[in-house]
């Protein structure tokens, strides 16, 4: 038997193999990258008598996070000035995954919050080069991959936070759209929607795509329509619980988010935000920074619409960014707030792939290392992420 015969007779590889070798070389870079940061965070822990796993696994939302998974909903905090901080602010798929872990195993809410965000994350970057590959080819998806894990705020992506578990399933989400496969879009559309207010980016590229397709065609399929209409099931039932559980009806939700200063006001409260730190010499130089910032998300924005990228990643992009930036509430975490948009990291993804290999990871290689020290930084500094 000759060495082609024995390839023919061979049994070939399931589907699920074979993707899963497609991408590995972007899931073994995404977790080398996420090592380094975790790695120079411990070192950075020690040295300021800190510990990593308290940074990453309980502070901030995570503790909000591990108490929903505790106590349930219903806990708020009032602060001095007499608004209320209510954990009703928190979509429940999170803790739920916390509630399930620690069931079956040995960790506590908070360990069991860091594992879902480990694993969750991998499934972010897998999802996010399916996409890259499927619309530039599979060297922009490596890059693609690795370039979510080299965001200056790429540590949040190891914190027990619900960003990587929101980006695996609208990254998968999008991947499903962009192949056809409508029910499971809506399905991953749901469950997104169970994560986070943003959900509403994925359930809108869902409904335009469908939209778009269904003119083009004269028809609509079923499938699509199923999937159309599973996407909003996740976050119009939590949303409309809420408004059940306070009173406040189909406004409810918006009531809890005021209450902790957050509002969408067409990007009034953040442009006097950025204009205010122009009063010193010092600030100058962070708003200026802001401003290059608002600059340069835009600027990739408009770089993917002349590319041609997919009308369902333009939509889901175009509303992550718009209500990360036209938001109010907390500043600072507006840089994590925009960390699911990693279809704006395609245009850069397309012009690393097109350099040498070698090239390409020095580059990557050198940013990684930056990012793994300003997210030790960011971490060991006083105000949440």
């Amino acid at each position: 038997m000759t060495d082609l015969d024995q390839r023919l007779s061979a049994p070939s590889a399931s589907p699920a193999g074979n993707a899963l070798r497609r991408a590995a070389p972007a899931l073994l870079v995404y977790a080398g990258v996420r090592a380094l940061g975790v790695a120079v965070l411990a070192v950075w822990g020690a040295a300021a008598g800190k510990s990593p796993h308290t940074l990453l696994a309980a502070r901030w939302d995570s503790l909000w996070y591990t108490r929903v998974a505790e106590h349930g909903y219903g806990w708020e905090v009032t602060l001095p000035d007499g608004s209320v901080h209510s954990n009703l602010a928190f979509f429940p798929l999170l803790p739920w995954l916390e509630q399930l872990v620690s069931a079956v195993g040995p960790l506590s809410y908070a360990d069991a919050g860091l594992m879902v965000s480990w694993v969750a994350s991998l499934f972010a970057a897998a999802g996010i080069f399916a996409v890259a590959d499927h619309v530039y080819g599979r060297r922009a998806g490596i890059c693609a991959a690795a370039l979510w894990a080299v965001l200056p705020v790429g540590i949040v992506q190891s914190m027990a936070y619900s960003e990587s578990l929101f980006t695996a399933l609208a990254a998968w989400s999008l991947y499903a759209v962009l192949r056809g496969r409508w029910v499971w879009a809506g399905v991953l559309a749901s469950a997104a929607g169970l994560t986070r207010p943003v959900g509403a980016a994925v359930v809108a590229a869902i409904w335009v795509a469908a939209a778009v397709q269904a003119y083009r065609e004269r028809r609509a399929d079923g499938r699509m329509v199923l999937g159309v209409v599973l996407a909003p099931l996740g976050a119009a039932g939590y949303v409309l619980w809420v408004g059940h559980r306070t009173g406040g009806g189909l406004f409810g939700y918006l009531d809890v988010q005021a209450g902790w200063g957050n509002g969408f006001d067409f990007g009034y409260a953040f442009a006097r935000f950025v204009g205010d730190k122009f009063t010193s010499v010092p600030g100058a130089l962070a708003g200026l920074g802001l401003v290059v910032g608002v600059v340069l998300v835009v600027w990739l924005y408009v770089v993917g619409v002349r590319q041609g990228q997919p009308l369902p990643l333009l939509v889901y992009t175009g509303i992550v960014v718009a209500l990360a930036l036209c938001a109010a509430g907390y500043f600072g975490s507006k840089p994590r707030l925009l960390m699911p948009a990693f279809p704006l990291l395609l245009p850069l993804a397309v012009a690393l792939a097109r350099l040498r290999t070698s090239r390409s990871a020095l580059v990557l290689g050198g940013v990684a290392v930056v990012s793994a020290a300003y997210g030790a930084f960011w971490l060991h500094g006083s105000g949440p992420p």
